[in-house]
Order: C-alpha cells, then sequence, then structure tokens
C-alpha cells in the first residue's frame, strides 16, 4: 500500500509539474517562431532534446527499447511530437497564443475517445464526460472576451484546424503507445519518441532548407526554453504520468495550461485579472475535480 501511494504521488507530482510547465511553452513557441522556420524549429528541438536524453539514458545504462518496442516508440514520437506539436507550432503562426491554449483545450475529448476505442481501453463514464465539459466551459470562459474581439474568421479557422489536427495525432500516437508492450522505463520511451519526432522532421527541413533560419535572443531563448522544460522536463512528466495515471486525468494538463497562461499574463506583465478569471478558474477546476473523482480509482502501471 505503500509502494502504490508512493508512485501515485511521484505520478500526480509529474501531472503537476506537466501542467505548469506546458502552460509556459506557447509563449517559449511563440518567441522562436519569430525568426526559425518551422521544420527547422521542429528537427532541431526533438533531435537536440531527444539526442540529451538518449544519451543520458545510455550513460546510466538503462534498458533502452530494441526492434519493435523501439519502432513503437518512434512512430509514437512521430505522431505525438512531430505532427501533434508540429500542428501547434504551425497555429500559433495564425492565431496568438492565448488562442492555441484555448483550441488545444478540445484534446481531451480526443484522448478520452482515442482510449476508448482501443481494446481494454477505459470507458467513457457520465462523470468523465460531464467534468470534461465542465473544465472546457471554464476555458471559453477564461479567454472568450479575446476570442469574441477578434473572431473566428481567415487565420483563426486555419490555427482551429490545425491545433485540431495536431490533437487527433497526439491523441492516438500517446494511446498507442500506452497499450504497446515494453520494458523500457516510460522516460526512456519518451527519450526515443523525442528522437523520433526529430527524425521525422529531418527530411522536411532538409528539403525546405532554402527558408533562412536566423537567430535572435528572444528566438533562441524561446528554443532553448522549450528543449529544456517543454520536452526534456515535460515530455518525460507526460508520458511517465500517462503510465500511471487514467487518461481522462492525464488529459486535463490541456485544461490547466490556460490558467498558468492567465496567471503568468498577470504576474510578468500585469494584465487584468478579475472576477471572470477566477469564476473561469474555480470552473475549470471544479471539471478537474470531477474528473479526477471518477478516474482516480481506475489507475493503470
Amino acid at each position: 500500500m505503500n509502494l502504490e501511494r508512493a508512485q501515485a504521488f511521484k505520478a500526480y507530482g509529474a501531472l503537476a509539474a506537466l501542467c505548469w510547465l506546458w502552460g509556459t511553452t506557447y509563449l517559449g513557441i511563440r518567441l522562436a517562431n519569430e525568426s526559425l522556420p518551422l521544420p527547422f524549429f521542429a528537427a532541431a528541438r526533438f533531435l537536440l532534446s531527444g539526442g540529451l536524453l538518449v544519451g543520458l539514458c545510455v550513460a546510466r545504462r538503462a534498458h533502452l527499447p530494441r526492434g519493435r518496442e523501439l519502432a513503437d516508440a518512434l512512430v509514437s514520437g512521430a505522431l505525438t511530437l512531430g505532427v501533434g506539436n508540429g500542428c501547434l507550432i504551425l497555429s500559433e503562426h495564425y492565431i496568438p497564443s492565448g488562442i492555441a491554449a484555448l483550441f488545444v483545450a478540445t484534446s481531451p475529448f480526443w484522448m478520452v475517445g482515442a482510449e476508448a476505442l482501443f481494446r481494454g481501453g477505459e470507458r467513457i463514464r457520465g462523470r468523465t464526460a460531464l467534468g470534461l465539459l465542465v473544465g472546457f466551459a471554464g476555458c471559453g470562459l477564461l479567454v472568450a472576451p479575446e476570442l469574441a474581439r477578434a473572431g473566428l474568421q481567415g487565420n483563426y479557422w486555419k490555427g482551429f484546424l490545425a491545433i485540431q489536427v495536431g490533437a487527433v495525432a497526439w491523441s492516438f500516437g500517446s494511446i498507442y503507445n500506452r497499450n504497446r508492450p515494453r520494458r523500457a522505463h516510460p522516460i526512456v520511451g519518451g527519450a526515443f519518441q523525442q528522437l523520433g519526432a526529430g527524425l521525422a522532421w529531418a527530411p522536411v527541413a532538409l528539403l525546405a532548407g532554402h527558408a533562412p533560419i536566423i537567430w535572435t535572443a528572444r528566438s533562441l531563448g524561446g528554443f532553448v526554453y522549450l528543449v529544456i522544460f517543454g520536452s526534456i522536463l515535460g515530455f518525460s512528466a507526460y508520458v511517465y504520468a500517462l503510465e500511471h495515471l487514467p487518461v481522462s486525468v492525464v488529459s486535463l494538463y490541456s485544461y490547466i495550461n490556460p490558467v498558468v497562461a492567465a496567471f503568468l499574463g498577470w504576474l510578468i506583465y500585469r494584465e487584468p485579472f478579475g472576477r471572470r478569471e477566477a469564476a473561469a478558474m474555480a470552473v475549470i477546476f471544479s471539471g478537474v475535480a470531477l474528473v479526477g473523482g471518477a478516474g482516480g480509482k481506475r489507475r493503470r502501471g
């Protein structure tokens, strides 16, 4: 029992870290997008983070995936990070990062749906569905004024569609990897998933080599932040949490991310934080509580 509690504590700790870290990465993507072409940005980011993590795993003599297990990790990484995160990077060429955070909040529906399609996956229950809807309503309340001012016209539809394509790829890649047999530690597998994403983007980056690559202090800062906090720390936390917690619970990170973004906006830029923002956060956390109560007893691993 103590071992189970310790594992649950680490899993929820990883989820909490994920909620914070990935809530800060939207700004990092925006900064890197200012001067780095998407193919180079994606390939360099994941080749660097994946290479560093794989090197660390080798140095620590961890068990490395081989054969089918290695192929599964590379395919999953190409889907989740390659397509999923690549579409998020693309979307921020069209829409503000705050709107992107709202659109990404649709991903729990794709995650829970993908899990239900796999054999032995967790079925969608009434309380889980209600919690997801409540959480999404809270996200809508948080950024609705900005969305209403901008409207869903022109580039906003491009950003929305890009994020939905990415969310589908991310969800199926994540659930596919979760349901495949493996011996390697989840974080080791995550290292190879990042490498798989980088390898998937490398040919695209080479073919698009005519695009200028310009390093500025802002783009370099955003890139380094994403490699360390978004990929190495954030994605490692994600794969560990996904290994030990229900999909419906892990997917809630996308509801917390807009809250983190709003908090950082108030803390750093003194953006307004009033009754509407406080009410939105209360609604979001109500949804989190509903899903957590429905899924907390069905942990896997």
